[in-house]
């Protein structure tokens, strides 16, 4: 992964305090096919994090690469080619930061930074246009339910079906569940329910997450983190998280 036309980011001092859980997204970066040294499993580092309205949507996206020949640098066009170029999203791979730090001090970075440090590499901003929640769906919500909502969450990249497999498994999806749909769950809780569909859209080059939200409550973090959940298990399934967007 060579070093972008953006911004270079500074070098400050890592930081060697215990770290907090993960809220960053990491991803692996593999070779260019014909590269000098095939051997190298993994040549750099992304990290990413969306930026998102009090409801969970959407509105931009900041990310930083890193590379032992380039260092750290930004560039709003970075996360954007991801998604958008079939080479680059080839090279990507989501990943966890425990094996982020492994990589990275393999490939000589050492102890790789805190959260609040690497956010300050993020320079380059990249919006994600937002509109109004389109209306799908009735406008009230069951008895019992203060507010409905309908999320989606479009990711790109691909899916095997041993992946599918093992989703369909953790989410417990019935066997007769709709042809249109790969994989299914829900969870109740004393106040709220949370139903989803895993399904190919764009002709089959993309994946969305449909989740439908009953609140008993008011809190959006409720929303938040169940949507984190379920983008956290599609990642972990390889699959690159592309924006959410509200319906309802």
């Amino acid at each position: 992964m060579a070093a972008h036309p953006g911004h270079t980011a500074p070098r400050p001092a890592v930081t060697t305090a215990s770290q907090p859980p993960s809220s960053l997204d990491y991803y692996l970066v593999l070779p260019r096919p014909g590269d000098p040294d095939p051997a190298t499993a993994v040549g750099g580092l992304v990290v990413e994090e969306f930026t998102r309205e009090h409801d969970q949507v959407s509105t931009g996206l900041d990310s930083a690469g890193w590379t032992p020949a380039t260092g750290w640098w930004s560039s709003a066009s970075l996360s954007r080619g991801i998604r958008t170029d079939p080479a680059t999203l080839a090279r990507v791979v989501p990943t966890s930061r425990a094996q982020a730090e492994g990589h990275y001090r393999r490939l000589g970075g050492g102890q790789l930074p805190d959260e609040a440090v690497l956010r300050s590499y993020f320079l380059a901003h990249q919006p994600i246009p937002t509109a109004a929640p389109l209306r799908l769906g009735p406008a009230q919500p069951p008895a019992g339910y203060r507010e409905r909502r309908v999320y989606r969450v479009l990711f790109a990249k691909d899916l095997h079906p041993d992946q599918v497999t093992s989703l369909r498994a953790g989410w417990r999806t019935p066997v007769d569940a709709t042809s249109t749909s790969a994989a299914s769950g829900h969870l109740e809780t004393n106040v709220d329910r949370f139903s989803w569909e895993l399904r190919r859209v764009g002709h089959t080059r993309a994946w969305a997450l449909d989740v439908i939200v009953l609140l008993g409550t008011a809190a959006d973090d409720v929303v938040g983190s169940a949507l984190s959940d379920l983008t956290r298990v599609l990642r972990q399934h390889g699959l690159i998280p592309v924006t959410t967007e509200r319906f309802s």
